[in-house]
Order: C-alpha cells, then sequence, then structure tokens
C-alpha cells in the first residue's frame, strides 16, 4: 500500500480548538462591548463599528474554519487556501479589537492575545499542509 496520508492531524485539532475558543471568545467579547458601553461613556457613533467588527468576524470564522476542515481532510489546497485568506482578514478585525476599539481592557488584551496566536499557529500548519498537498 503506497498510499500516504498528507492531511495534518495538528491542524485539524487546532481548528477544533479554535472553533469552541473562538465562540468563548465571540461571547465574552460581546458581554464585554455591553459592559463598557454601561460603565464607561460609550460613544453611540463608536458603539456600532466595535460591535460590527464582532459580528462581521463572526460572520467569516465560520466558512474559515468549515474551508479549513473540508481542506485538510480531502487534501485540497484550493479550499485551504480560501481558509487561509479568511485567516488573513481575521487576523485583521483581530487587531482591531485589541489596538483600535472604544475602550480596550485588559481582557481584551489577553483574549485577543491568544486569538492572534492560535491564528499565526493555524496559519503556519495551513502553509506547510498546502506545500505538503501541492508536492
Amino acid at each position: 500500500n503506497n498510499s500516504s496520508q498528507l492531511s495534518s492531524l495538528p491542524l485539524q485539532i487546532l481548528l477544533y480548538v479554535n472553533g469552541i475558543y473562538y465562540i468563548f471568545y465571540f461571547l465574552a467579547t460581546l458581554a464585554m462591548i455591553i459592559y463598557k458601553s454601561q460603565v464607561f461613556s460609550y460613544p453611540d457613533d463608536l458603539l456600532a463599528p466595535d460591535l460590527a467588527v464582532l459580528f462581521l468576524m463572526g460572520i467569516l470564522e465560520v466558512p474559515r474554519l468549515y474551508l479549513g476542515f473540508k481542506g485538510n481532510l480531502t487534501e485540497a489546497e484550493a479550499p485551504l487556501g480560501l481558509s487561509l485568506g479568511l485567516t488573513v482578514g481575521s487576523v485583521v478585525l483581530c487587531v482591531y479589537l485589541l489596538l483600535w476599539q472604544t475602550y480596550v481592557l485588559w481582557a481584551d488584551v489577553l483574549l485577543n492575545a491568544v486569538l492572534l496566536s492560535t491564528y499565526g499557529l493555524e496559519s503556519g500548519l495551513k502553509v506547510t499542509a498546502i506545500a505538503a498537498f501541492v508536492s
């Protein structure tokens, strides 16, 4: 039997863990935005963009994870490449929430730092998997 499995187990585990962590991240960040809007004088014109970024990120996360799972399991570089592209978008939105949202609490810094590091690790594993599929 000469068939070799090219899909990445570490990537599959990380995608799964990221999916669970993202649910926690989304709910915690949403709760903090609500908390900040009650406790601080949150300008109305700045509340909407912060919420929009969080919801856009949540919408991006579904196809990002789906394409990552599908591309890795079917050993197809196209869905994995698309997932990698969506990860870049998610990183930009995550950096916005880390640096440029109206109020940034230490919990925001912690949540976003963990998410950015998992995105980085996941991206490295995706690039490695794509290279293995193409070769």
